[in-house]
């Protein structure tokens, strides 16, 4: 068979979307930290239960739960971004739709990890 690509093309990896597997390792290497914060929030969940507010906030008052609640925050925040873009470049087949469905899917993740990120600040600093 005859490749049409240069020997740069290939070594690269950039198929016809130009993004090569950047967005697929985004995707896994979320996915492996998500399992490893999830567990955390789990055990922080099941710690915490029916405990009172000033526990919950002594709680997080640790520089290192504070840390991974924030980590955790972020990963699942661009893990949500990543597969919602890969749903609307599959099922929106209209290129203005699809733009502005990105853009605010990129906003909506912004979003949610910026709340996510503050209410954490403020728990942590007994706000």
């Amino acid at each position: 068979m005859n490749r049409y690509g240069t020997p740069l093309k290939r070594v690269r990896g950039l198929g016809s979307a130009q993004a090569g597997t950047e967005h697929f390792w985004g995707q896994r290497l979320s996915a492996v930290a998500n399992l490893f914060l999830v567990t955390f929030l789990i055990y922080s969940v099941i710690q915490l239960a029916g405990e009172p507010l000033d526990v919950v906030r002594a709680y997080f008052r640790s520089p290192v739960v504070a840390l991974l609640a924030a980590l955790f925050a972020f990963s699942s925040a661009y893990h949500m971004r990543l597969g919602m873009q890969v749903i609307i470049e599959d099922y929106v087949h209209a290129n203005t739709p699809k733009f502005i469905l990105l853009i605010l899917n990129t906003f909506f993740a912004a979003a949610v990890a910026l709340t996510s990120v503050i209410a954490i600040i403020k728990l942590s600093l007994g706000a």
